[in-house]
C-alpha cells in the first residue's frame, strides 16, 4: 500500500497540466466534483446581488444545466428569473451572436449587472466567444465575469489569468477524454483565491492543510483555488483524468490547436462539396470563433440522418432542434478520418 503518489494530495498532481492549458497560475486551479456542482459553488461565492444590481447576462440557448443553475440561483436570492436574467439572442436571420451585441448589452445593463455567465463555446452552435473582450466589458461596469468551459477544455488554449476572468468551471469527459462522470475543474483568479474572506460554502478539504486534521472549529480556507474543495479527493475519477492529461502534456495544447484549425477547415471544405444534403453549417467560418466542432443544421430529417450516420460507423451526436455536431478531435482524429467521413456521406446519403 505504499505508492509513489499519496492519495492525500492526488488531486493536486493534476493542477500543473490544467493550469498550463487554461493560461492560469497553479494557485488558481483545482479539480473537484462535476461541472454544474462547481458552477453552483462559485456562483454562490461571486453573485452578490443588491436591490439595484442583480441582473445576470447569459447567451440565449445556453446549455440547459447552466440555465437551471442560474434560474435557481436568482430565485434563491428572491428575484424573478424573468426579470433578473438577460439572454442575448442572435439577430434575426442569424444563428450566432455578434461580439458587438454582447458588449453593447453589458454596457447598457450597466450598474444593474451583477454577473455575466457565458459558455466559452456554445454547445449548440459551436461558437467560440471572445472571453477577453467580454471580461473587460463586464469589469468596466463593476460586475463579475464567469464562464462554463465545458467545450473549451482540451479544445482551445485559454489565457484566463491574463484576461482577468473571475471564475470558470469545466468538465473532463469531452475533449479531455476522462470519461462520463469524470472529475471537473475550476479556475478562481488569484485576486479572489488568495483572499480568505471571499465567501464560499466550505468543507474540510478546502481547509488549510496545517490545521485540517486538528479537527477544530472554525474554517480556515486555503488561499488558492483549492480553498473551494469540499470533500475528500476523488482518487478513482482523478486517475482517469491523469491518463488523459499525460497525453496532452506530450502533445501540447498549442500543437493540438494548430492541428485542429487545419482539421476543422478541411472538414468545412469537404462538407461544402455536399449541397445535396441540404444542411447549413451554423458554426462560424472564422477559425478564431470556433473550436474543433462544426454544427450542421438540418431543417428536416436531422435525427434520421444522424441515426443513419451512426449506423454507418460515424460517431457524431444530435441536439434538438435539428443539429448534428461533428467534432474531429485533434488528439486522435486524422485527416484521413475526415475524408472517410466525407466519402461515406457522398456515397450513401
Amino acid at each position: 500500500f505504499n505508492g509513489t503518489k499519496s492519495w492525500l494530495f492526488y488531486h493536486q498532481y493534476r493542477i500543473p497540466n490544467l493550469a498550463k492549458m487554461r493560461g492560469a497560475n497553479e494557485s488558481e486551479v483545482t479539480v473537484m466534483n462535476a461541472l454544474t456542482f462547481n458552477l453552483h459553488l462559485l456562483m454562490l461565492s461571486f453573485y452578490k446581488p443588491t436591490s439595484t444590481r442583480y441582473k445576470v447576462i447569459m447567451e440565449s440557448g445556453a446549455f440547459p444545466s447552466d440555465q437551471y443553475a442560474v434560474e435557481t440561483l436568482v430565485k434563491h436570492f428572491g428575484f424573478d428569473p424573468n426579470d433578473a436574467i438577460i439572454e442575448i439572442a442572435p439577430r434575426d436571420g442569424e444563428k450566432t451572436l455578434r461580439t458587438e451585441d454582447i458588449l453593447a448589452t453589458i454596457q447598457s445593463t450597466g450598474d444593474a449587472l451583477a454577473m455575466v455567465l457565458f459558455g466559452g463555446i456554445n454547445y449548440y452552435t459551436g461558437q467560440l466567444f471572445d472571453l477577453a473582450a467580454i471580461t473587460k466589458a463586464t469589469h468596466a461596469v463593476g460586475a463579475i465575469a464567469g464562464f462554463d468551459l465545458a467545450h473549451v477544455a482540451g479544445n482551445v488554449p485559454m489565457q484566463l489569468h491574463d484576461w482577468n476572468v473571475d471564475f470558470a468551471v469545466w468538465c473532463s469527459y469531452k475533449y479531455l477524454n476522462a470519461g462520463p462522470g469524470a472529475i471537473g475543474g475550476v479556475f478562481v483568479h488569484e485576486k479572489h483565491a488568495g483572499n480568505a474572506d471571499t465567501p464560499r460554502l466550505a468543507g474540510w478539504w478546502g481547509n488549510d492543510e496545517k490545521t485540517r486534521f486538528k479537527m477544530e472549529k472554525g474554517f480556515i480556507p486555503k488561499t488558492d483555488a483549492s480553498g473551494w474543495n469540499i470533500s475528500t479527493s476523488q482518487v478513482f475519477n482523478t486517475a482517469a483524468l491523469k491518463a488523459s492529461l499525460e497525453l496532452f502534456e506530450k502533445a501540447g495544447i498549442e500543437n493540438l490547436r494548430t492541428k485542429s484549425l487545419h482539421l476543422t477547415a478541411y472538414l468545412e471544405y469537404l462538407l461544402q462539396q455536399l449541397p445535396q444534403l441540404n444542411f447549413e453549417i451554423i458554426t462560424p467560418s472564422d477559425p478564431e470563433q470556433r473550436g474543433a466542432q462544426l454544427c450542421l443544421y438540418f431543417k428536416e430529417r436531422g435525427k434520421e440522418i444522424h441515426d443513419k450516420m451512426i449506423s454507418s460507423g460515424i460517431i457524431v451526436d444530435y441536439r434538438e432542434p435539428g443539429v448534428i455536431r461533428v467534432a474531429p478531435a485533434p488528439m486522435y482524429c486524422s485527416f484521413e478520418d475526415v475524408y472517410r467521413f466525407y466519402e461515406i456521406l457522398k456515397n450513401n446519403f
